[in-house]
């Protein structure tokens, strides 16, 4: 599963962990991914998303319908 969000966009973040010696190696921010299902109640199935703590927030405020519409509008799978 890759840590990308459906809804918001969010994927993971690159940088440095800086040690207390000062070596710094390669690291990544994931965000907080998580796999949902959804029911559509226009289409009378389930889907399922993956999305971000704050993409489910963003389901809750929004509606599950828009949400889809608004991934649909921009070219994505759902």
């Amino acid at each position: 599963m890759s840590a990308h969000c459906q809804v918001t966009g969010r994927k993971p973040g690159f940088g440095k962990s800086v040690s207390h010696s000062h070596t710094r190696t390669n690291r990544r921010w994931d965000p907080n991914i998580q796999k949902k299902t959804y029911y559509l109640a226009g289409e009378g199935r389930r889907i399922t998303l993956t999305v971000s703590a704050k993409g489910i927030k963003t389901i809750d405020r929004d509606g599950i319908e828009a949400v889809v519409a608004r991934i649909r509008a921009r070219g994505g799978k759902v």
